[in-house]
């Protein structure tokens, strides 16, 4: 039944108390906030605000998309970890929020500190740099010239701690080179900067970058998937620009707080998974990048728990900083 279907029943009925539909059974009667630990337009809030509207309606609840930007994803994970555990406070992250930042960073928060809902997508990192940049003309343009101005090249990302970050540092490994890096608050504050002039270059997740890329504003140079990405089918991988085996994406997820009952997060999972299967929102997604993904709990707990050890291990050798 569709929201005005609803809205005419209930109208119907007049007086007769409004009944939530089954499969919200069990969250509290007000909406659900899904805080986007980052400023608006970038990975992050393009995947939420895709999904909010399905969600809503296969929750029955009002949705609300809530950007609270800072400190790499600190501000926003640390409002989830605190907030009441009854399913209507959720973080919409990648894994590096909640892995990687506390690694880095004093936080109040840990992997213990969220139950795991369930992946809501899959996006490819792309480089970018300024459309009409006429010193990167491809990858192996922009990569030889790092290499001779080692440290000059200013790259953006979007935070300390992001898959953004954490790709510049795997590009670097893999090619020998070093950057000038800059850490912003979200995608969106560097693609600005990029596209101005104040900087060379962002790896940025083409959710966020797709409709600059298309406008000609930025030029794409590689993504960072194994395999080209059917959105940008003649951007070249790195592996095809010599980086053997090089692969970077990023893994969208939804948490709720440590202590959220079983019974919630699985009907927020169910709710999800419907949304996700819908066709509009896996249309939304893919024109803008990124690719719907279900997964349970666990599944999604598991792949956390394999990151957090990753990240461990990096912050033991010392390559895991706060800033570069």
């Amino acid at each position: 039944m569709n929201r005005r279907s609803m809205l005419a029943r209930t109208l119907a009925l007049g007086a007769a108390p409004f009944v939530l539909p089954a499969r919200a059974q069990g969250l509290p009667n007000k909406p659900v906030t899904l805080i986007v630990p980052f400023a608006p337009g970038g990975n992050l809030d393009v995947v939420a605000r895709a999904i909010a509207p399905a969600l809503e309606q296969s929750l029955g609840r009002n949705v609300i998309v809530d950007n609270r930007p800072g400190a790499g994803g600190v501000i926003g994970a640390s409002a989830v970890s605190r907030a009441e555990p009854d399913g209507t406070t959720l973080l919409v992250t990648t894994p590096n929020a909640v892995v990687v930042l506390p690694k880095m960073t004093r936080t109040n928060y840990k992997l213990a500190s969220f139950n795991p809902v369930g992946l809501m997508s899959t996006t490819a990192l792309v480089i970018v740099v300024k459309g009409n940049d006429a010193r990167f003309k491809d990858v192996g343009g922009l990569l030889s010239y790092a290499r001779a101005n080692r440290g000059k090249v200013t790259a953006g990302h979007a935070g300390p701690g992001t898959t953004n970050h954490m790709a510049l540092l795997q590009l670097e490994d893999a090619a020998g080179i070093q950057f000038n890096q800059v850490p912003y608050k979200g995608s969106a504050p560097a693609l600005v900067d990029l596209m101005g002039g104040q900087i060379d270059l962002v790896i940025d997740q083409l959710t966020s970058s797709a409709p600059h890329i298309q406008s000609g504003a930025l030029h794409a140079l590689a993504v960072m998937s194994r395999e080209r990405d059917p959105a940008l089918p003649k951007v070249p991988t790195l592996r095809e620009s010599g980086l053997a085996n090089f692969e970077a994406t990023t893994a969208t997820g939804l948490l709720a707080p440590a202590g959220t009952p079983a019974a919630i997060v699985d009907t927020i999972n169910a709710a999800l998974r419907r949304a996700l299967a819908e066709g509009s929102v896996r249309s939304r997604l893919q024109n803008v990048g990124s690719v719907a993904q279900a997964s349970t709990p666990q599944e999604l707990l598991t792949s956390l728990q394999r990151e957090d050890a990753r990240a461990q291990a990096l912050a033991a050798s010392g390559r895991l900083k706060a800033a570069e």
